[in-house]
């Protein structure tokens, strides 16, 4: 760490590994799994700092996933797109954002978007299975066809706005 921050410079990761790490743990990712990803790209990462991100809201909090076989208990998944998030954080604090600054000016509603997006993805599933058990109902297949798009438009649309929004805060403060 170099005054409060880990190193990890602005070059960041690659869009074509972030989006390959993400197909790659759609079902989600454990902390080891994220630190291992940026300990191979040449930038560590700590648990402590990991678990520091999380507490202050910068991170959505993991979801306890039962392990396959008797006994084995549950461990901790997040969301892949938590690497994209840190890599940001990272971009953002090698340009000189403080924490606050980050939270208040460029995460604020990220966290709500990536949430509704988890949890259309889960409605849509839910919608899906319930389908194929009832049967062939084409029209109510086509229909969650429809909404997918539309639901895939508007998140498009809300990303735009958050990436705007963003991208004002930046502007602003390189004219203080």
């Amino acid at each position: 760490m170099v005054d409060g921050r880990e190193s990890g410079g602005e070059a960041g990761l690659s869009e074509d590994k972030l989006a390959a790490f993400e197909r790659a743990h759609a079902r989600g990712v454990t902390v080891q799994e994220i630190i291992d990803v940026f300990g191979a790209s040449g930038g560590a990462l700590t648990e402590a700092t990991f678990r520091k991100y999380v507490q202050l809201g910068l991170l959505p909090r993991s979801v306890r996933v039962g392990r396959k076989g008797k006994s084995r208990g549950s461990q901790g998944l997040y969301p892949a797109t938590v690497v994209r998030r840190i890599d940001a954080i990272r971009r953002l604090m090698g340009q000189g954002y403080t924490i606050d600054q980050i939270q208040r000016e460029f995460l604020f509603v990220r966290s709500e978007l990536e949430e509704l997006s988890r949890t259309m993805e889960r409605l849509y599933a839910g919608l899906e299975r319930a389908l194929e058990t009832r049967g062939g109902d084409e029209l109510a297949e086509r229909k969650l066809r429809e909404a997918r798009e539309v639901g895939a438009e508007l998140m498009r649309r809300l990303d735009e706005i958050e990436q705007r929004m963003s991208m004002r805060a930046r502007m602003q403060r390189a004219h203080v």
